[in-house]
This record gives structure tokens, sequence and C-alpha cells, in this order.
């Protein structure tokens, strides 16, 4: 998949967890409790995604970004909450006004605009989910490395309509999913990670529904999503994390990589 934003690998070394290979999370919905402050993380491909992720706000921003009305007091509480989680970081220089990231960029801080703010200090993309009637809208993100969806399609959706085209969200997977956000505390977020192998190395894959990705023949890398959910005191909204990993399919042995390719078909 061609992507002018990308045009050279960006790859951590290795997955911190393999999801299919752990009975806990091969199976949905496979969620754990998050330990300490582990709901944010800075690995070694920090610095090139990071770049990219500044291009991709710099030239796409209506496309990497939306925040509806109703989602504006949880964007601003999630932003104070990023905030301290980086001051706690020694590879960031927090000052009056910016951030120095750890790969030396200055980033201004623009309470006017946290969710676009926040995109480009941390590695996640970070969606708001509040709760209307029975279930969960989506009242905005910061969405640069999309696997196969649209921010503005999906924009105000509950989340039966956002997983509408996977056919694994049943109803009682919807049930399921519902009872979880709402027992979610603020001092207990929650993970789980996906699995899926790739030809192509992409972090910015949007797609429309309808639209299929192209199905792997190689399977040459590796793409997993570290999924939190992190209740926000406040606004009581639930902030969905996505740290995305695209590690080369040769760093896990090749029993691991068969018994993935066997779980994603």
């Amino acid at each position: 998949m061609a992507n002018p934003m990308q045009d050279r690998p960006i790859l951590q070394d290795r997955l911190p967890h393999l999801p299919w290979m752990d009975p806990r999370t091969r199976r949905l919905p496979g969620i754990l409790p998050v330990e300490g402050r582990d709901w944010l993380r800075r690995d070694e491909a920090y610095a090139p995604q990071m770049a990219l992720r500044d291009r991709l706000i710099d030239a796409q921003r209506d496309v990497v970004h939306a925040l509806l009305p109703e989602g504006r007091a949880a964007a601003d509480e999630l932003f104070a909450a990023v905030l301290g989680w980086i001051a706690a970081d020694p590879g960031f220089n927090v000052r009056a006004g910016n951030v120095q990231r750890p790969d030396g960029v200055t980033v201004a801080l623009d309470p006017a605009q946290p969710l676009l703010t926040l995109g480009r200090l941390v590695q996640e993309d970070l969606c708001l989910m509040q709760h209307e009637g029975a279930e969960y809208r989506l009242s905005g993100a910061i969405l640069c490395f999309p696997a196969s969806w649209s921010l503005h399609q999906k924009l105000g959706r509950p989340m039966t309509g956002i997983h509408q085209p996977v056919y694994v969200y049943d109803a009682g997977l919807v049930a399921r999913v519902n009872r979880l956000f709402d027992a979610i505390r603020p001092e207990q977020p929650l993970w789980r990670m996906n699995y899926l192998t790739y030809d192509d190395f992409v972090l910015h894959q949007p797609r429309r529904e309808g639209e299929k990705r192209v199905q792997p023949k190689d399977h040459v890398y590796i793409r997993s999503e570290r999924q939190c959910l992190l209740r926000l005191p406040v606004t009581r909204a639930v902030v969905f994390t996505i740290h995305t990993y695209v590690v080369d399919s040769g760093s896990v042995t090749p029993e691991e990589l068969a018994t993935l390719r066997d779980a994603v078909h």
C-alpha cells in the first residue's frame, strides 16, 4: 500500500506480548488490568512514529482529528491527564507553554486544541467514548494510525455502529462490552491486544466501510494494537488508547507465526 507520508518501515524490535499465544488474550475481549501507569507507553519506535504523526497532523488534520462539542470537556480532562503522565517521564522536558519530546522536538502546549496537541506528544492514538443512551459513543479522537477504519465515518456512532462490519461483534459481545465499559473504574485501567499479519508496513491505513484490506500472502509484518481503557474521573468518559506495534514476522519463532496465521484466518 503506497503512502507518501511513510516510505520506509517504522518497526519495533519485538512485540511486548504475543496475544494469540496467551489464552487470556487470544479470545475477545481478552481484557487484563493495567499495572501502574502503563496506560501509555514510549518505546524504541518513538522518534520515527512521532515524526510521522507530525507529518500527518500537518498535512491531513481533518482526516486524523475530530472533536464533537459534547466531547470537549473530556478532551480537556484527558489533556491534563496525559500531561501528568508526561511530567513523570524523565525523557520529556515540560516547561511553561511547551514540552520538549525525547526526540528533541519541542511541541507548543495548546489547550484550545487538546487532542491535536496530545497527538504530537504520545505514540498512542486517543479516542473518547461517552455514555449516551444504552451505549458509548465516539465523541472525539486523534487517530493517526487507523487500521481499516475512518474516524469521520465513525464519529458520533455508538459501539455497535463503530464495529458494524466486524462479524464477531454480535449482540452477545455488545452486551458484554457495555457491561465492561460501565464497570471501568478510574483507578484501574484495562488493556487488551489485537493481532493481524500484513505484507506492508504502512501505519496510516484508513478505510471506509466496505473497503477491504488486501489479504496478505507472505505475512511479512505483524501489526498489533495495545488498547487501553481508562475512565476519566470527572467527566466519566472512557478513553480508548491505541499503541500500534509493527514488527518483522521474523521477530517471532516459526511456530508462533504459524499459530498466528491460523488464528487470523
